[in-house]
């Protein structure tokens, strides 16, 4: 997800033992470059991003997680897994301009 939208912001701290989660959306993609061939490495996130209402979330779009994160093979070759907590910590400029134009023209969420 990240690899797609540059304005997205990830986490980067130390990471602690809570394993990250994914919804049913994301579920089978790798965090940092968003394949769907070969799950290598569980995911672990840092302990900020796993306290209180955050739990068991989604690490990218913040809904319900359903299943474990993982890292593909290839960014485990190159230690992209060692980069720090991959949590998604802001929304990005689109969800962010999608609110405020439906609130704008007064536009209800189905």
């Amino acid at each position: 997800m990240a690899k797609h939208h540059p304005d997205l912001v990830m986490c980067r701290k130390q990471p602690g033992v809570a394993i990250g989660r994914l919804c049913e959306k994301c579920d089978g993609k790798c965090i940092i470059c968003d394949s769907l061939v070969n799950p290598h490495t569980m995911v672990t996130i840092c302990e900020e991003c796993n306290y209180g209402s955050h739990e068991s979330r989604c690490i990218v779009c913040g809904n319900a997680g359903v299943t474990d994160a993982y890292y593909c093979r290839e960014c485990v070759q190159q230690e992209k897994d060692r980069d720090g907590c991959p949590k998604i910590v802001n929304l990005g400029s689109t969800k962010t301009d999608l609110f405020y134009e439906r609130k704008k023209f007064g536009f209800k969420k189905r």
